[in-house]
């Protein structure tokens, strides 16, 4: 293979392995910040012995997110000095607002989060917790506008020529604020508070399949389902909203999502399907028309396909793109039908009925529904960059030409071997220590509440 392949290969090694610890830490974090703002209120001890053990989970995610994403901001030194050279002035300011008012931000106050708790009062610690899950989102936001700047440029100018020419931002707030950025902060924050959901429940249903730590796990999981149910629900209007902008802003990538070779009226949005490159036709389960009133509001429109659109654009990978965007909504349709399912069980009151097989089937099911949003979190990320080829930053800089020059095959190899081999290990760490902790269960903070117990020894901590 060649140092193109090569790098692209080890850059997307690097970032898959790291992004599934960010989005787990931003909903995670959402949901501690509920946890302890129910303590404060009630003062009930086991919301306390919740915050506790979440948090212990959530400094281990952080940890591993940190060592997993240093090496990427080297990789652009070494693998793609042309790009880095290119785009410095604009993705290197996003870049550099990030570590500063954000990860510092984060980064701050985690020693109060992880190790205040009987060191600083409850309201300080709630502080701490706020502020640690609002510098994770602001820390979100500056990375998906240095990315969406790379699908939709605005606010810059080239200077100089040739190997020369690099980007310059004339306007800081066009730059942040560009066509894309808005939509797809929302759509990646939304996949985050999901992640974090998704883990709370599956740790909580496990806890309830092994009927351990049970009013622990009730709760918790009462908590996670809240969030899941009103994130995948936003989430259905999010992908609509990006799917538009992407079909105003990269006709191109939106023509391999949906797999539209010709523009015609009645375009049929598949919802699965193989694409027939070769003879330009899509082999698969196809609504006619919907494609054209999701699009336009109107059956009869055309949805612009390939043959509209300037070869100088060039074709993503088409196969990739469009199995990767199906996969992504088909698991986020799944996650809305779970959560939907648990609000209705929980609202007709047989969600903890651990005596139904059915109910405990739906337990097992949500233990394995924690891997649903990083799948498609994955997979959406993995739309928006192939999508975006043959360009690295859109309609200005193409991949080939990004690479560094002085960097050989035979270099970026020999790196890759070795960061699949760390990173295996790390990823083993995480595994391990996930649940070494899970296992452990959380400490007992509070007694066990015992139902029908008219001694229940936390009715004089509910006022």
């Amino acid at each position: 293979m060649d140092v193109e392949i090569l790098s692209r290969i080890q850059f997307a090694v690097t970032i898959s392995i790291h992004y599934i610890f960010p989005p787990l830490t931003i909903g995670l974090g959402l949901i501690l910040v509920f946890i302890e703002a129910a303590y404060l209120k009630t003062r009930n001890p086991l919301y306390e012995q919740m915050a506790r053990f979440w948090t212990r989970i959530f400094g281990l995610i952080f940890a591993l997110g940190v060592a997993t994403g240093i090496v990427m901001e080297f990789e652009f030194g070494t693998n793609w000095a042309t790009y880095s050279r290119y785009v410095g002035d604009v993705f290197g300011s996003a870049l550099a607002a990030e570590g500063i008012f954000a990860f510092f931000l984060e980064s701050g106050f985690l020693a109060l989060l992880l190790f205040g708790w009987n060191k600083v009062g409850p309201k300080l610690h709630f502080f701490a917790t706020c502020m640690v899950c609002f510098g994770s989102h602001f820390s979100a936001v500056w990375i998906v506008v240095a990315n969406s700047w790379m699908q939709t440029p605005a606010g810059y100018h080239i200077v100089g020529e040739g190997m020369k020419a690099r980007a310059q931002i004339v306007d800081f707030w066009a730059m942040v604020f560009n066509p894309s950025s808005v939509d797809r902060l929302t759509h990646v924050i939304l996949g985050c508070w999901l992640a974090g959901a998704f883990l709370v429940t599956s740790v909580s249903a496990y806890y309830l399949l092994r009927r351990r730590h049970i009013e622990f796990a009730k709760s918790s999981f009462k908590f996670g389902l809240a969030l899941a149910v009103v994130a995948s629900l936003l989430q259905l209007a999010s992908g609509d909203s990006t799917a538009k902008g992407v079909y105003k802003n990269q006709p191109a990538k939106f023509a391999a999502l949906e797999g539209v070779f010709k523009t015609e009226p009645y375009s049929p949005l598949y919802l699965a399907g193989w694409v027939d490159v070769e003879n330009e036709k899509v082999h698969g389960i196809g609504v006619p028309g919907a494609l054209s009133f999701l699009t336009h509001l109107n059956f009869k429109e055309p949805v612009i396909g390939y043959d509209r659109i300037d070869p100088k654009w060039g074709r993503p990978k088409i196969q990739a793109v469009f199995q990767a965007y199906h996969l992504m909504i088909a698991i986020g349709m799944g996650l809305i039908g779970l959560s939907l399912l648990g609000v209705f069980l929980w609202w007709r009151g047989w969600l903890f009925l651990g005596e139904n097989k059915w109910i405990r089937y739906y337990w097992g099911v949500m233990v394995l529904a924690v891997l649903g949003p990083q799948i498609a979190n994955q997979a959406g990320w993995y739309t928006a960059e192939l999508g975006r080829q043959p360009w690295i930053v859109y309609g200005l800089l193409k991949t080939s030409d990004a690479l560094s020059k002085a960097v050989k095959a035979e270099h970026v190899l020999a790196s890759l071997i070795m960061f699949l081999l760390i990173y295996g290990l790390l990823i083993a760490l995480f595994i391990y220590l996930l649940n070494d902790k899970i296992q452990h269960g959380p400490d007992d903070h509070a007694p066990e509440l015992v139902e029908g117990n008219p001694a229940n020894p936390r009715e004089g901590h509910r006022a």
